[in-house]
């Protein structure tokens, strides 16, 4: 306590009630691509030393193309869908990556077990990997995680034309219990460097770089759709709009070309429309692991502090000004906080018998802004002015 003795004004530096919460990374990819042992060790041009490539198994983090070339090679006829993903996400606005490198599909799982402990993953794809119950082991990944979202590349039916179905693009690959994953089809072409020619590759690696990309410049709230992929310069199969209609209602995500782009022209989750339309956006998903991930980080200094009426007030207060600022950002629907959003941590949600527990429980509710994705013009003839 200071020691006031001389008559005037004290201004004193007081702890503060509110601990920001911090909102997490969005865009962290995990990839998982096969390429066997037996390829060539890089060598970076300039140089006369080769690199080891990294051991199978080994998940490695990377900020840029020239690190994967380093730990994985260059392009070379065995890691042509991995080269082409991870290039695609760096090219396409991607930053941060992580890589594990598997002998063959059986170390999916344990390339997936190992992401686990990767806390700052937050998007997952096995590109080009079709087989679906390997894709599953995606989906079963996302869902228990909670934190992270799977991109899936659709079946490439390669030779087909016309009559596309969702059951031919998914190969019966299973809904997404509450959204946590996204397919989309056509593959893309993009040139190859080891043929000197085009070829199709897995449309997952790109679109990872667009969700940064599209995280960066908007908002992890705003749809990655109506995006150009950088570096596609044709798609495998050429949609048309009703093509795409009974397609996009099932909730796979059509690549499509527009006047010589080739534009992302979808926005939903894999989830199963009848029994979870509330997770039928991309966004609305994201946004949500989002939320979920930056307040439990945000709240770790609750643990082990005394439950009492101080702690419920702090609780709101630190909650509060967080969603007051993703509210701010445009991700919450509402002319003012108190229409967009309510956090509650008092004795309704807190009796005795749940602080006997030793749990302290707050309510939030947000009101989720929604991708316009079907902008409807009524227009009719007018007579004109009447005079």
């Amino acid at each position: 306590m200071p020691d006031y003795k001389t008559p005037g004004v004290y201004v004193e530096e007081v702890p503060s009630a509110v601990r920001p919460i911090a909102g997490v990374g969005t865009s962290t990819a995990g990839f998982i691509g096969i390429e066997p042992n037996n390829v060539p060790m890089p060598v970076i041009p300039g140089t006369n030393n080769n690199y080891p490539i990294a051991a199978a198994g080994q998940a490695v983090k990377l900020t840029s193309w020239e690190q994967f070339k380093k730990n994985f090679g260059d392009f070379h006829a065995d890691n042509l869908n991995l080269a082409h993903a991870v290039y695609g996400f760096f090219n396409n606005g991607g930053t941060i990556c992580w890589v594990t490198r598997v002998v063959d599909a059986t170390g999916i799982q344990g390339a997936l077990d190992g992401f686990k402990a990767i806390d700052e993953i937050a998007i997952v794809a096995a590109p080009g990997i079709v087989d679906i119950t390997k894709q599953e082991m995606i989906l079963a990944h996302c869902e228990s995680m909670k934190d992270r979202f799977g991109i899936i590349d659709g079946q490439p039916l390669s030779g087909q034309s016309g009559s596309y179905t969702t059951a031919g693009i998914n190969g019966g690959l299973r809904n997404s219990i509450d959204g946590y994953a996204a397919i989309y089809f056509p593959w893309i072409q993009v040139y190859d460097p080891v043929s000197n020619g085009n070829i199709y590759a897995p449309p997952s690696g790109h679109m990872a770089g667009i969700y940064a990309r599209s995280d960066s410049e908007r908002g992890v709230h705003k749809t990655p759709a109506n995006e150009v992929i950088r570096g596609a310069i044709g798609v495998e199969h050429r949609l048309s709009k009703e093509d795409q209609g009974d397609l996009n209602i099932a909730g796979i995500d059509i690549i499509r070309a527009f006047n010589g782009n080739i534009t992302v022209w979808g926005g939903r989750t894999f989830a199963d429309p009848g029994t979870d339309p509330e997770w039928k956006y991309i966004s609305t998903r994201r946004l949500f692991n989002y939320l979920r991930e930056s307040i439990e980080e945000g709240t770790r200094w609750v643990v082990f502090e005394p439950n009492d009426l101080g702690l419920w007030q702090k609780i709101k207060r630190n909650v509060s000004a967080f969603l007051t600022n993703v509210w701010r950002s445009g991700a919450l629907f509402g002319a003012t906080p108190e229409q967009a959003f309510y956090v509650k941590c008092d004795e309704d949600t807190n009796p005795p018998e749940v602080r006997d527990l030793g749990q302290v429980v707050t309510e939030i509710g947000v009101a989720i802004v929604k991708p316009a994705e079907f902008v409807i013009f009524r227009i009719s003839q007018w007579g004109g002015p009447s005079k």
